[in-house]
């Protein structure tokens, strides 16, 4: 009787072993999970006589769709600065300031109106091309709008949204959408501010023609946020 327990008991630790062994070989043969990656940083730019603030429900539509909110940025500036000698200079430090805190090394931005042309400028001539993976505007007005003859007289801001300015000459020289950055633009044909709508669209970018909506309502629609996370998503380049 006792050698017959005894043999039960080492069958029963031979069978622990074995099994043992089995999980661990299973274990270190298996490929790692790597972590997820973090989104890059997204830095929103807003349009003329605006603020951050007007990118609260874009933002929170971010977050409710996964984005961490310490990779959401909303650039303040002022508007009536000139794009090519101010604002793409203070974009270019307000960008590598996003980076050096989030450790990443390419941010995502969103532009809409006015804020089109220095985000432009900065990608083209600033060196942004280098640091930026995707680029949105929102009823930009990429080729000058009419309306902006209106307040041209006193205000530099509304004298590059022109069309044929000095600023709008040289972002559509060339490549409109130049290098390895993605591009994507949204547009309204009831935009009341960029005349003609169509001025947003880029040749080599990605151009949306939205439903009926007026020029900031961009800001607040749902499909329009929708979209523009899934672009931000889409593979770049490099």
């Amino acid at each position: 009787m006792k050698r017959d327990h005894l043999g039960r008991a080492l069958a029963a630790l031979l069978a622990t072993a074995l099994a043992t062994a089995t999980l661990s070989a299973v274990t270190s043969s298996a490929p790692a999970q790597a972590a997820p990656a973090e989104p890059d940083p997204v830095v929103f730019v807003h349009g003329r006589n605006a603020g951050p603030g007007v990118w609260g429900g874009m933002m929170t539509d971010f977050t409710a769709a996964g984005y961490p909110q310490d990779r959401l940025f909303a650039w303040s500036y002022d508007t009536s600065q000139s794009t090519n000698e101010v604002l793409s200079g203070q974009l270019s430090s307000y960008v590598d300031t996003v980076l050096a805190r989030t450790g990443a090394t390419r941010v995502d931005i969103v532009a809409h109106s006015l804020g089109s042309l220095p985000t432009r400028w900065y990608i083209k001539f600033g060196g942004g091309a280098r640091k930026v993976a995707h680029w949105a505007s929102l009823a930009g007005p990429n080729h000058g709008t009419s309306l902006a003859y209106l307040c041209a007289l006193w205000d530099q801001g509304c004298r590059d949204m022109t069309p044929g300015s000095y600023v709008v000459q040289h972002l559509d020289q060339g490549a409109e959408a130049p290098g390895p950055v993605r591009y994507a633009t949204w547009w309204s044909p009831c935009d009341e501010q960029v005349s003609p709508p169509t001025s947003t669209e880029l040749t080599g970018a990605a151009n949306t023609e939205t439903g009926c909506l007026k020029h900031n309502d961009f800001l607040s629609d749902r499909t329009v946020s929708e979209q523009v996370l899934a672009f931000l998503r889409t593979a770049t380049a490099h």
